[in-house]
């Protein structure tokens, strides 16, 4: 391990203070509170290794994306997304929705009912069915409504000494930006801070992220900026950081199969670097561990079905034959689980193949972003009825 000077000063987001500025991106049928657990885990276990237990929290996990709909109408699904453990001291929760009334009013039930300590909003996702609807990434273009949104919410919110924070894209795509907007837009309504992905709705996941836009950002608003997109290793995070001016990072794709890059990040951030990487064991037994999570929040049988997502992942580029490979993608039990990864050799080292390599979905351009007819034309949107776009969204 090599010591270093603490790049960054803790994230601070109105009463929050979060002293690694690490965020765990919320992921559709990921960052359940099994998976954010494993995560939080990770970045305290790195943060105690350098700190002694004073780092506190190590980052904010953030629950999987709900929708207002879905909240303020009782949908049994979305509720029960809401479940924490008891060691989220911060309790953080994605919102998605496309009417200023429905989002306050599910602010207000997120932070009176459910405990939440801090809500962020989505105006990124650049899934078709949404953006052709005039949600997610779409959102943005229409100035009036992203503030009456952002207002609302702020609002709800701050009567209960709760921030928000949000999420965008650079814009639709490279003929029509929205994020600097976007950002004067959020410190107007008094956003506590907003991350930028560095790619456009018509990029999706593909090609290399654009730091650069990060960087102007920052130096747009006076609102801590968050830099998210290419972030693989812990070294990436802090060159994100001295390249832009970030106040800190999102980090979703890259943290699929390794929890363990909470605990790079907590240290790095901390002014630690480390080199140690885990073996095959060591990655079994994180394996374990995640089941173990699942099996106490979903029941053995449903949880271990969920983790079967995940193998891929944990074990991509290590030699692991064909038929233990299908056997951990089918497992049905712990008992099925601890048989499987019995077989595995657990000296077996890192591959290093893998490093800084991307991780998850990645997909190709799109020629042109499915939007409402006429979405273009001009930048109102606060009279449109867009309650369709909450339609299929996961979190109901």
């Amino acid at each position: 391990m090599t010591e270093t000077a603490t790049l960054t000063r803790p994230l601070r987001l109105g009463p929050l203070e979060v002293p690694v500025p690490v965020v765990l991106a919320p992921m559709a049928g990921i960052t359940n509170v099994a998976y954010r657990t494993l995560c939080r885990e990770q970045a305290e276990r790195g943060a105690d290794e350098v700190t002694g237990g004073e780092r506190r929290p190590a980052g904010l996990f953030v629950c999987e994306m709900i929708t207002s709909r879905g909240l303020v109408e009782r949908d049994p699904k979305t509720l029960s997304m809401l479940g924490f453990d008891r060691g989220e001291t911060v309790r953080s929760v994605q919102l998605y929705g496309v009417d200023p009334v429905y989002m306050g009013r599910a602010a207000d039930i997120l932070c009176g009912e459910f405990g939440v300590t801090h809500v962020d909003l989505n105006f990124g996702c650049p899934v078709p069915k949404v953006t052709r609807k005039g949600g997610g990434g779409a959102l943005p273009w229409k100035r009036d409504l992203l503030a009456a949104i952002l207002t609302a919410t702020v609002k709800a919110a701050g009567r209960h000494g709760v921030p928000v924070t949000c999420k965008t894209r650079m814009g639709i795509d490279a003929d029509h930006l929205t994020y600097l907007d976007a950002g004067r837009i959020a410190e107007d309504s008094g956003v506590a801070a907003i991350a930028l992905h560095g790619r456009t709705v018509a990029q999706s996941y593909s090609g290399e992220a654009d730091w650069e836009s990060i960087a102007r950002l920052v130096d747009h608003v006076d609102i801590p900026v968050l830099g998210n997109g290419d972030i693989w290793e812990a070294a990436d995070a802090l060159r994100m950081v001295e390249q832009t001016g970030a106040a800190g990072v999102v980090v979703g794709r890259g943290c699929l199969g390794r929890p363990w890059l909470f605990s790079d990040l907590a240290q790095a951030f901390l002014g630690r670097r480390s080199t140690a990487l885990p073996t095959l064991g060591e990655v079994a037994a994180t394996v374990r561990r995640h089941a173990e999570l699942l099996a106490e929040v979903m029941g053995e049988e449903r949880g271990l079905t969920d983790l079967r997502k995940h193998m891929a992942w944990y074990f991509k580029g290590f030699p692991v034959g064909g038929d233990v490979r299908r056997g951990l993608g089918t497992v049905s039990s712990m008992a099925d689980l601890d048989a499987q990864l019995a077989t595995l050799d657990p000296s077996e080292p890192f591959p290093e193949s893998e490093l800084g390599a991307p991780r998850g979905r990645r997909g190709n351009p799109r020629t042109k972003v499915a939007l409402p007819e006429g979405w273009l034309d001009d930048t109102c949107g606060v009279e449109l009825d867009l309650a369709a776009a909450e339609d299929d969204v996961s979190g109901g």
